[in-house]
């Protein structure tokens, strides 16, 4: 299920809402504009508040599954990473609604995205899932950070 999200989240539904509003829209769009619209709704809004909501609720699967941590006492730490994760999710999700919204969001987002991707690449003996993380968060980094280079240009 885990693998199924992240590309769902990362790559499927941005990709399907870009062209979606794309191909309705009675005017020229501005890819760009849409692309960054859609990934911070999708990559860091969605994406995030779900994160976020599992590590709340079932803290055990991100300390044991992901990084391989077999100590309860992680868990409460695992919850704090949580709620980071549904603010920023809260924000992303929030940017559809609030056009300003949308670069800060893919600066927090991308800035998150970026440093845990670079945590996960020191980590010794990655398990399938960890690699899968390092990845996702070193491309969703990439398509966030040349979004905000690209706007504030």
């Amino acid at each position: 299920m885990y693998y199924v999200i992240v590309i769902l989240f990362l790559v499927v539904c941005p990709a399907l809402s870009v062209v979606a509003e794309a191909s309705g829209a009675s005017h020229p769009v501005n890819l760009l504009v849409l692309i960054g619209k859609w990934y911070v709704f999708w990559a860091v809004g969605i994406r995030g508040f779900t994160a976020g909501v599992w590590q709340v609720i079932r803290p055990r699967f991100t300390a044991e599954e992901i990084f391989r941590i077999r100590n309860p006492e992680s868990h409460a730490i695992v919850r704090e990473v949580g709620f980071g994760n549904l603010s920023m999710g809260l924000l992303g999700i929030c940017s559809l609604y609030r056009t300003g919204w949308i670069v800060p969001a893919a600066v927090v987002g991308g800035l998150y995205y970026g440093l845990a991707g670079l945590g996960h690449v020191f980590q010794k003996g990655k398990n399938a899932m960890e690699q899968t993380a390092m990845f996702s968060d070193a491309f969703a980094f990439l398509v966030l950070a040349a979004f905000v280079v690209k706007s504030l240009a």
